[in-house]
């Protein structure tokens, strides 16, 4: 190499035979349109200066082996005898997991569906007490709807749930008509004497 020029600097001179670094370039390539039919005059890349056409032996890249070579020892040999770890434990069988389709089970309506109360319910929330008629019919829809989708539990609470709260209901709604009667009553006699 010579000390006066700079190593990264490209050599003037580059005919096209070696780079700086020494190597051949590649042969040249040939492209054909049609493939299997020889090419045509005129493709690809032009021939290079100072290489021969087509390429000369010796010319171009080393060839490759083809194929595989042995495969590396198998065992103690491999391992720098050391006991393979399968060796250490005692065979476990394979486990096999079988994933089953979901299956959704929808219910019928009932065959015996609950008393709903609803009509006592809308009777409770119109005459008697606005509240607990207003709660007594929620809970009738909501046994109902319960018989729709065949879910006995919850159909029998919530009826229960409406029967009570529409007795209640009326009892306090007969206890508010009794005791206006009543006062009526006393009123009307103060102010007759």
């Amino acid at each position: 190499m010579d000390p006066s020029k700079s190593p990264t600097a490209l050599a003037m001179n580059y005919g096209g035979e070696k780079s700086p670094m020494g190597q051949v370039p590649p042969p040249a390539y040939i492209a054909s349109p049609y493939p299997g039919y020889p090419p045509q005059p005129g493709m690809g890349y032009p021939p290079q200066p100072g290489m021969g056409y087509p390429p000369q032996p010796g010319m171009g890249y080393p060839a490759q082996p083809q194929g595989f070579g042995p495969p590396p020892p198998y065992g103690n040999q491999a391992y720098g005898n050391q006991p393979h770890p399968m060796q250490e434990y005692p065979a476990h069988p394979a486990t096999v997991t079988v994933h089953q389709p979901v299956v959704y089970v929808t219910r019928s309506p009932l065959a015996e569906p609950v008393s709903d109360y609803m009509c006592y319910s809308i009777f409770t929330l119109m005459c008697c007490c606005l509240p607990l008629g207003i709660a007594a019919l929620i809970y009738s829809i909501s046994t109902r709807e319960a018989n729709h989708s065949g879910d006995q539990l919850a159909a029998e609470r919530s009826s229960k749930l409406a029967r009570t709260l529409n007795h209640v209901g009326l009892g306090l709604g007969l206890a508010f008509v009794i005791l206006m009667a009543v006062y009526l009553v006393v009123i009307a006699t103060v102010i007759s004497n």
